[in-house]
């Protein structure tokens, strides 16, 4: 049982966390008092979960194979908006309207669209993912650009690309140029309303295939070694170059179902706004969930509750702030993966005894880590916000002091 524990620390941690998280939300928050409350949040947890799950699990396979993709956000984006432009393109014209410009010709129908058409268009928007995973791994292994530099060149470009190709879509269909696309399909935008647990199956499907990919086969394990080692894993004849293509391309993949999946549930696709920084809330799943950004460490299991601990805490966050919750969210998230990190890397070196302040820069840092607690507080106290503020910063203050006053007697100590 111990080695079980010890295995699955990380997981069990999580979850415990989640619970933790959960109960203090309620014990809070007016929402959890009622039946009717909770059922409303959980629903919204979950299908919020699930859809940023969908792209972390690519984000992670990516990390775990010793890589970086910042392009999540952007091809989210991207994905929303060719999929929507193929609905209206290889939707029927609707007889009962007109062009402006052009009473000859007629908008496209979209309430009503034939099961075939979004299945296509779902393909075809998948496709392009493939080849923008694709492209992305050519950078890499041929070009040798650094995955950073290879995929934050596609998190500018694919949303300007985006947004260049709505104007010259809705110039061929509406007859004018707009920035937005909206589909009336009630199949598709049930997703927000009462088929939201089809992005909850999506996600459980995509997990268990990659549980599997990543623990039961010898790419799984290929991928870990790749992480841990790439040229260790490259003498030994494992073929790198596919790995990457693989890991690249599931992550593009993932990003464009989840792309999809958000344009059906807000109804419209706008590609200037669509998908903004959520890159970053798929690393932060990744890295809060156990992955190392040194590569060959991180389970889907481990995604999975960051994921879910991710957005029960953004949830808590806009419960517990009504006013302006979205100002926290980004300092929230920000934070979480700054502890995961340094977490995880405490685990890998043993370092909880290292001196974490020596010298001058660890004194400065220990008065700007305590400034920083002390403003925190200030900004997301709704009252007292100066006292409180003082009292944290000084409290850290103390705190941190003590510890880099002990660090340097037992430095003195040890040279005795």
């Amino acid at each position: 049982m111990s080695e079980f524990f010890r295995k699955h620390r990380n997981e069990l941690g999580l979850a415990v966390a989640v619970l933790v998280v959960v109960a203090i939300t309620a014990t809070l928050s007016e929402t959890y008092h009622s039946a009717a409350g909770r059922a409303e949040t959980a629903r919204i947890i979950f299908r919020e979960a699930a859809m940023l799950g969908i792209f972390a699990l690519g984000a992670a396979v990516v990390i775990i194979a010793g890589g970086i993709d910042l392009s999540a956000g952007s091809i989210i984006a991207f994905s929303g908006t060719i999929f929507f432009g193929l609905l209206i393109t290889l939707a029927p014209d609707d007889p009962g309207t007109r062009w402006a410009s052009d009473a000859n010709l007629h908008f496209p129908q979209t309430d009503e669209l034939a099961l075939w058409i979004p299945a296509v268009a779902l393909l075809i928007t998948l496709a392009i993912a493939f080849l923008v995973g694709s492209f992305h791994t050519w950078l890499i292994t041929v070009i040798e650009l650094p995955p950073f530099v290879a995929t934050l060149a596609s998190l500018v470009g694919l949303r300007s690309l985006a947004r260049l190709l709505i104007q010259d879509i809705t110039v061929l269909q509406y007859g004018q140029r707009q920035s937005t696309i909206t589909i009336n399909d009630e199949l598709l935008t049930s997703v927000s309303r009462e088929s939201w647990w089809v992005s909850c199956v999506l996600w459980l499907v995509l997990s268990g295939a990659l549980w599997v990919l990543l623990s039961k086969t010898i790419v799984g394990r290929h991928l870990y070694a790749m992480g841990g080692n790439e040229e260790a894993a490259r003498l030994s004849g494992i073929r790198t170059d596919r790995l990457k293509w693989l890991a690249y391309c599931l992550s593009s993949m993932t990003a464009a179902l989840a792309g999809v999946l958000y344009a059906c549930y807000i109804g419209t696709t706008s590609p200037a706004t669509d998908g903004m920084g959520y890159e970053l809330n798929a690393i932060a799943a990744a890295v809060v969930g156990g992955c190392s950004l040194t590569g060959g460490i991180g389970t889907v299991a481990g995604v999975i509750l960051g994921t879910l601990f991710l957005r029960v805490i953004i949830d808590s966050v806009a419960k517990l702030f009504r006013s302006q919750p979205d100002l926290f969210e980004g300092l929230v998230v920000g934070m979480l993966v700054v502890l995961a990190v340094a977490v995880n890397q405490l685990r890998s070196t043993g370092g909880v005894r290292k001196p974490y302040f020596p010298g001058l820069l660890g004194l400065l840092n220990v008065a700007i880590i305590s400034v920083l607690a002390g403003v925190m507080t200030s900004v997301t106290s709704s009252e007292a916000k100066l006292r409180n503020g003082l009292l944290v910063a000084g409290g850290t203050l103390v705190i941190l002091g003590a510890r880099a006053i002990a660090e340097r007697v037992k430095g003195r100590g040890s040279r005795v």
